[in-house]
């Protein structure tokens, strides 16, 4: 089987690896960097900002990579139509409810001074972690992304903005 990496190219004897490259030497103009041109390139100047993209419009929601923009529903599939879309959420989170480490130390710590220090095992800590599934279908399209969400309020927040979303496409 043949060397796919053959390696470094050999030097030449009796060549310096370390000297100036064929086209001058550094401070040189056209040396390293391209340089700028001196005169602009022919043609038409450009005009002001470009044109908004069509159904444009200032961003109205976005909920991961999907944003709603006037009327369309722009994602990386390409843009769907507003009206009509059929929104869905799933929660696809779960908040566990755990004794938290500290606690059970000071009961244990406590626990010799007076059997109150019992009464730290009763703290208790939640954590929520997974994520929302949103999807919306329009104009015979589809596009899912999963939204990642970290306490319960940001689970809320995330299913009042696709009800927002199911607003406009009324």
């Amino acid at each position: 089987m043949a060397n796919q990496y053959p390696g470094p190219p050999q030097e030449q004897p009796g060549q310096n690896p370390y000297t100036a490259p064929p086209g001058g030497k550094p401070g040189d103009p056209g040396y390293g960097c391209p340089q700028a041109p001196a005169t602009p390139p022919p043609g038409p100047a450009p005009q002001g900002p470009p044109p908004a993209p069509a159904g444009g419009g200032m961003q109205l929601l976005s909920l991961g990579d999907i944003s709603v923009t006037g009327d369309t529903i722009m994602t990386p599939g390409g843009p769907m139509p507003l009206k009509g879309a059929a929104w869905t959420a799933t929660d696809m989170s779960r908040s566990e409810e755990r004794i938290p480490a500290y606690a059970i130390v000071l009961a244990i710590v406590f626990f010799m001074a007076c059997l109150l220090g019992l009464l730290f095992l009763l703290m208790k800590e939640r954590t929520t972690t997974g994520f929302v599934q949103v999807t919306v279908a329009s104009g015979g399209r589809h596009h899912a992304t999963m939204i990642p969400v970290q306490s319960p309020d940001q689970v809320m927040f995330v299913l009042n903005q696709v009800n927002y979303a199911r607003s406009l496409s009324v």
